[in-house]
């Protein structure tokens, strides 16, 4: 991934976007070629050097079975907006502007393990339900359901872990731009209701100001 320095995530800003990754893309390749798959994950920071990523796939997904050459990768999502160049103030001052996107991401490399575990598929199960039903009033768990339908669901997945080797992470958020501008930015992200991005560029926008 191209990271100019400017857009270069910090450790603080990876692990962020680590212990929050929602669902993110697994990328292996095998003898058939490249094969991806859209899950869920959850960070472990203990698990290895470098921390790891769990989560876990339909046992009849053919991605755990085929085994992965060389390094795997999850791609992890965090916000992203189309930024009009008509909230920046310079567009009136030159009109030397253009659209662009903001967003952050991580690519996380690393070795992918296959759990094929009730056990270690259950504790897993547990803490994605315990991450993701945290927010809600009356939180599911996995208790609630019958045991024997729980056991069945498990014996239907497959855990996948990839120790993490090394992270490649960008915050590309309007920093490259004047200070005016990126104002405009957050109020027009905000006027259309993306508080989410309007958030991570005020954020950056504050440690730009700490650090200079």
């Amino acid at each position: 991934m191209y990271v100019p320095s400017h857009f270069a995530a910090d450790q603080d800003a990876v692990t962020e976007l680590l212990s929050h990754p929602g669902a993110a893309n697994l990328v292996t390749s095998t003898e058939h070629g490249l094969l991806a798959t859209l899950l869920p994950f959850i960070y472990d920071s203990g698990a290895g050097e470098h921390g790891a990523l769990l989560g876990h796939v339909a046992r009849n997904n053919d991605q755990w079975r085929l085994p992965a050459s060389g390094e795997s990768l999850v791609i992890i999502q965090g916000s992203d907006a189309y930024i009009s160049p008509t909230w920046y103030p310079s567009k009136a001052e030159h009109g030397r502007v253009v659209p662009t996107w903001n967003y952050t991401t991580a690519h996380v490399y690393g070795r992918l393990v296959i759990h094929d575990d009730p056990a270690w598929l259950e504790d897993l199960v547990r803490r994605l339900t315990t991450v993701h039903e945290a927010a809600s009033e009356r939180p599911w768990t996995v208790d609630d359901a019958p045991a024997r339908y729980i056991a069945g669901q498990l014996r239907a997945i497959v855990g996948v872990e990839l120790l993490i080797t090394r992270v490649e992470a960008k915050r590309k958020l309007s920093q490259n731009r004047p200070a005016a501008d990126v104002d405009g930015v957050i109020a027009g992200l905000q006027a259309k209701g993306d508080l989410a991005s309007a958030a991570d560029v005020e954020r950056a926008q504050q440690e730009h100001t700490r650090g200079s």
